[in-house]
């Protein structure tokens, strides 16, 4: 470990007040964001969406489940992957036992791939996951949300930004909100670090001395729960 500053409890608490200034100001800017990002114009949904699930055949309408508002985090888990994604494995052990908190803020929550529902349904036990995650392989809900691509594209448009094709999966968040007409609008999207905030134990790293430790952001450290 490299060396560090050593200092005496009065001048760590000079210092540490000093960061609290900071963090304080951080707190209002991100509740400033928070109202901004409500506050956003909607765009409304008029496709049809289909998706498989373990309870046969839903519309997006369905996934609602008697809620106003729907989450879903768009899980990288191709047709012809094997197992789900490191990073998006990483994401999903954050998400156990959070739908119940969600639900009695009147949000439904669930992750989404391309993968069969077969596929999905295994890899989910294999992890010894909860939470509801469906299937849009017969759907372009994930294209159209910017988060999968072929390979015949030479540029895609990935996090709000064009750049050259890299991968056919990758990771998002979508957020939906159903009006008393039954109408669907889509509110929000984010991608790349803007999911940093929903890893809790990425928050807990962020706390330690030697933080994430990772060069270049690459998370060459990480592994499948199942796999360290």
């Amino acid at each position: 470990m490299a060396s560090h500053t050593v200092v005496s409890q009065e001048e760590w608490l000079k210092a540490r007040k000093e960061l609290l200034v900071k963090e304080k100001e951080f707190t209002r800017l991100r509740d400033q964001l928070s109202a901004e990002r409500r506050a956003l114009p909607w765009v409304k949904v008029d496709t049809i969406y289909m998706f498989d699930t373990a309870d046969g055949q839903q519309s997006l309408a369905d996934l609602f489940v008697g809620k106003s508002q729907l989450m879903i985090y768009h899980f990288m888990l191709g047709p012809d992957w094997q197992e789900g994604c490191p990073s998006c494995s990483f994401w999903a052990d954050n998400f156990n036992g959070i739908d119940i908190h969600l639900a009695h803020r009147d949000i439904a929550f669930l992750a989404v791939s391309r993968a069969s529902i077969e596929k999905i349904e295994a890899y989910k036990q294999r992890m010894d996951w909860s939470f509801k995650w469906v299937s849009s392989l017969n759907s372009d809900f994930n294209y159209d949300l910017g988060v999968s691509f072929s390979p015949k594209e030479k540029e895609i448009n990935y996090n709000y930004r064009k750049q050259p094709y890299f991968m056919d999966e990758l990771a998002g968040v979508s957020v939906f909100i159903k009006d008393e007409n039954g109408d669907i609008f889509h509110t929000y999207s984010t991608y790349s670090r803007g999911l940093d905030i929903l890893n809790g134990a990425y928050n807990y790293i962020d706390l330690t001395p030697k933080g994430r430790d990772e060069e270049d952001g690459i998370m060459n450290w990480l592994r499948r729960h199942d796999q360290y």
